[in-house]
């Protein structure tokens, strides 16, 4: 966020849960983009905010989480303080979570496929009619890429590659007529935690429809080997898809990700490696 903007989300965490009766000495700024996520200490919450436009994704994420925590799944919980919802204060949307402190070196991978069959079993015991298919964010992505108007600084060479992977490699998908079901949407290794409990996934706003493989796409290669009856090829391809959409989203014109010009140039060499791995041009 601008520096104005942060401090305005700051102040909106800091005082929802004040407000709530939860004591908050200082705040830490765990992560910064077009949203935050601040640490409230001593009561030791996670604060997610963000601006109000956010706030359907900021309810549709609440939701998510209430659910697959009745079932079971490994993902961090809402703070049980409070009443599980979102607040609005200051023009964001503010949801209080469970801070769960980092332990340990990276997840392993067969600890993180482990959690991927625990987190998918959850996921298809579950009933979430607003999740959107993974098509759908892969329409939003192409419209970035198609409009010149919004990401202007993308060379047409460049452009062309992404509107490819990204219309070519979604049929492809979708003609391999895999099985779909609840996805966590964005399950990298950013999104997976190891503490204590053992490895949670959070960042749940990006819950969608779609083959298992969609998922697994995001988490480091060797994951898929641990995960029993995944379609590698299949794999291949989503990951090809994924880091096209990440890319589509690098070179919006209003983008705010930290390092945003190394990611922009990293985004589309990982694409054309995928697509080298998967035998596409």
């Amino acid at each position: 966020m601008e520096p104005r903007a942060l401090r305005r989300a700051v102040a909106a965490g800091r005082a929802t849960a004040a407000e709530l009766g939860l004591r908050v000495d200082d705040v830490v700024v765990i992560h910064d983009s077009d949203r935050v996520a601040l640490r409230l200490v001593p009561c030791d919450v996670l604060a997610r905010v963000a601006p109000s436009c956010h706030l359907a994704e900021s309810e549709f994420e609440v939701e998510v989480a209430r659910r697959l925590a009745d079932a079971g799944a490994p993902v961090a919980g809402l703070d049980p303080r409070v009443e599980p919802r979102v607040h609005v204060r200051d023009g964001f949307a503010v949801s209080l979570w469970t801070y769960y402190a980092p332990v340990g070196p990276e997840v392993a991978p067969a600890d993180y496929a482990d959690a991927f069959l625990r987190h998918h079993a959850a996921l298809r015991r579950i009933d979430l009619a607003a999740a959107p298919r993974f098509t759908d964010r892969v329409a939003a992505a192409l419209r970035e890429v198609s409009d010149r108007e919004h990401s202007p600084e993308l060379s047409d060479p460049d452009r062309d590659v992404l509107i490819d992977t990204l219309s070519g490699t979604s049929a492809a998908i979708g003609l391999a007529g895999a099985g779909e079901q609840l996805l966590h949407g964005e399950p990298h290794p950013g999104n997976l935690l190891n503490t204590r409990r053992g490895p949670l996934f959070v960042d749940l706003a990006t819950c969608c429809r779609g083959p298992i493989e969609f998922d697994l796409a995001h988490a480091p290669e060797e994951v898929g080997e641990h995960y029993a009856g995944a379609d590698h090829d299949l794999i291949r391809r989503c990951r090809a898809l994924n880091w096209a959409m990440f890319s589509a989203w690098r070179w919006r014109r209003d983008d705010r990700m930290p390092d945003r010009a190394h990611w922009r140039t990293e985004g589309l060499a990982r694409v054309r490696a995928a697509l080298d791995r998967c035998g596409m041009d």
